[in-house]
């Protein structure tokens, strides 16, 4: 056989070649997938806590993070009344007074529109935050409005505020030092009454609200969608 008759041949064992190796490699990626997903599925269910993924739902405009390992303490703190169970994801997505979510590395999640804005009353924010914090220690809150770009973000630990900001077209609250990751990530806080250049910076502000709450604690949206459906939290 000449070198002309097996040439062929030969190009067509290599492209077989490198298509039985396109083959397992890509079996070997499925196969470190599942066994990932699996065990964090097992962790989930053996720990009562859930892995983080890129952000997949939009995230509340207003939420809390308690240090907690106790759904159940949160929704004492937070007042007698009626509560039925939600999946994870649909009670993330709002609608409810309150949705208190399963433990999730440590920290119970609270949204809905039972939470205060601090653009309506600063003070009422104020009070609901430290008599929330008294009864459950370290307490921290978020809100960024995707509009009006208001923003406001604060940590209480045993009814004392330890640190907060809140722009509502001018600061309505600031207390306390700047924390490192306010000062990493670039957060323009004004002071009362100052607003050079403020307008312009509400909006990179309110982006990088979720920045900071994975800092201090975590983004809820970052929750890992996959492990949703095993999770239930606390509606009311």
């Amino acid at each position: 056989m000449s070198v002309a008759d097996t040439l062929p041949l030969m190009l067509l064992a290599l492209h077989g070649l490198a298509l039985g190796m396109g083959i397992i490699f890509l079996s070997l990626i499925y196969a470190m997938h599942r066994r990932a997903y699996y065990l964090g599925l097992a962790a989930g269910r053996n720990q009562k806590s859930f892995l983080f993924f890129p952000a997949l739902f939009q995230r509340p405009t207003t939420w809390l993070a308690v240090r907690s390992a106790n759904p159940k303490t949160v929704q004492a703190a937070l007042g007698p009344n009626r509560a039925t169970l939600d999946s994870l994801s649909e009670g993330l997505a709002g609608g409810h007074e309150f949705f208190i979510s399963p433990q999730v590395h440590g920290w119970v999640i609270v949204t809905g529109p039972g939470l205060p804005n601090p653009g309506d009353d600063v003070d009422a924010c104020f009070h609901f935050l430290t008599a929330l914090s008294r009864r459950l220690g370290h307490v921290q809150f978020f809100h960024a409005d995707r509009i009006s770009h208001h923003h406001a973000w604060a940590r209480m630990d045993e009814g004392c505020v330890t640190r907060a900001y809140a722009w509502a077209g001018q600061t309505v609250w600031t207390q306390g030092a700047k924390t490192l990751p306010e000062i990493e990530l670039g957060l323009k806080c004004f002071g009362y009454g100052e607003h050079p250049g403020a307008n312009e910076s509400a909006e990179v502000n309110a982006a990088k609200v979720p920045l900071l709450a994975a800092r201090w604690s975590l983004d809820p949206a970052a929750v890992n969608h996959r492990l949703m459906k095993h999770a239930t939290g606390i509606r009311r």
